[in-house]
């Protein structure tokens, strides 16, 4: 057996099923099942082939190119920027939501067990303890990941079981519609595959091996696809749009994972379905924060120009960890607005500049060798323009 290739697949899987399973409902409520289900699927294929235009335009430059490094080779200064401002935006807007989910959850387990922590004592715990994962590298974050993601994914298996005979099938075949241009429910969709700025980084520990790269990227996000649909169906069918604990309610809340966690306590009212949710929530928070932690860091140490080691490797993360603590301390209901603020990043990042460098290296500067991308300029074409017009849409909604 590849481990390699399954703990790539599996980190791919750890960053995308995290705070994203668990806002998708609340923010996708609206749409009903089956547009959810259409959103997702969407969501997936355009977020895919960015990650694919990714992947071509890395293995052009060397090894150790981020997202800053292979900008400025295709595009310019221009793109650089582009690259630095919402690179930083993307991976700081996830880290703030999953402190702030992950902190909420962290204290209403420790609340259940009798200690009770303030929101900002919560905060940093959460931070302390998991950024000392992160801080230890890719090797580290790697194997965490891996036992990580097998009790994750069984505990998912478990709970939809367990959940399953408690879902209404009128609540979910005939689910009420009640706003089609939900550009919040479309930026958490797109920020839920949102796993492409892990692809430098696993360029290098596959050492260039582009057959694992695509077999890892693609079998790495078809199954989180899968496993959101059938986490829609379950929750769609069992918590009701609107009153006091339903989807709406919750997505107004400070404590919307608590919240959802709390409501489904409630509507099993069993110890052993209690315990799964509890942990597949918590796991989910976990694999999420540690994928995007090691991103950001590589990420800054690549556009710092500085190597991971020694003290430069504790200011690397002190720059990743200091600044989203401060906003979730500054802002109370921050889970799903920081998931569509992401949301933009990542329509900006991972897919008008994968097809904007793509370009550029293709056409203009005359560098592409190698693994393409099928399509030409037609398929680039359309990714710049669908980025152009979700910016659009999200700035400026109607």
């Amino acid at each position: 057996m590849d481990f390699k290739l399954l703990g790539s697949i599996l980190l791919i899987m750890g960053t995308s099923i995290g705070a994203g399973i668990l806002a998708l409902p609340i923010a996708t409520a609206s749409l009903g099942f089956f547009g959810a289900s259409v959103l997702l699927l969407l969501a997936w294929s355009v977020m895919t082939l960015g990650a694919f235009l990714i992947l071509e335009v890395n293995l052009w430059l060397d090894e150790r190119s981020h997202i800053i490094s292979m900008a400025k080779a295709t595009i310019g200064p221009l793109g650089q920027i582009v690259a630095w401002g919402s690179y930083l935006l993307l991976l700081y807007s996830l880290l703030c939501a999953y402190i702030a989910g992950g902190a909420d959850l962290f204290q209403h387990l420790l609340s259940a067990s009798g200690i009770h922590l303030s929101d900002p004592l919560s905060a940093i715990f959460f931070v302390l303890l998991l950024g000392s994962v992160v801080y230890r590298g890719i090797h580290t974050v790697d194997h965490v990941n891996r036992v990580l993601m097998f009790f994750k994914l069984g505990a998912y298996c478990l709970l939809i079981l367990l959940l399953f005979p408690f879902v209404s099938k009128e609540a979910l075949w005939f689910s009420p519609v009640k706003n089609v241009t939900n550009m919040t429910a479309i930026l958490v969709a797109i920020t839920s595959f949102g796993y492409a700025s892990l692809i430098p980084s696993l360029r290098i520990y596959f050492a260039g091996d582009v057959r694992k790269l695509k077999l890892a990227i693609l079998i790495g996000s078809l199954l989180p696809l899968f496993c959101y649909i059938l986490w829609e169906a379950v929750m769609l069918g069992m918590i009701p749009l609107e009153g006091s604990s339903g989807w709406l309610a919750m997505g107004h809340s400070d404590h919307a994972t608590s919240d959802l966690v709390a409501v489904l306590d409630h509507t099993a009212a069993s110890g052993y379905i209690v315990f799964f949710v509890k942990l597949f929530t918590s796991i989910c928070m976990v694999t999420s924060f540690l994928g995007v932690a090691l991103c950001l860091a590589d990420f800054l140490a690549d556009g710092l120009q500085v190597e991971k080691v020694g003290w430069r490797n504790f200011y690397v993360h002190c720059v990743t960890f200091l600044p989203p603590i401060f906003i979730v301390l500054f802002f109370k209901d921050i889970f799903v607005k920081a998931l569509a603020y992401a949301g933009i990043d990542c329509v900006i990042l991972l897919i008008l500049l994968p097809a904007w460098m793509a370009w550029c290296g293709r056409y203009r500067r005359k560098v592409a060798k190698g693994y393409r991308v099928v399509g030409g300029k037609a398929v680039l074409v359309g990714m710049m323009a669908l980025s152009i017009l979700l910016i659009g849409m999200a700035i400026f909604p109607q």
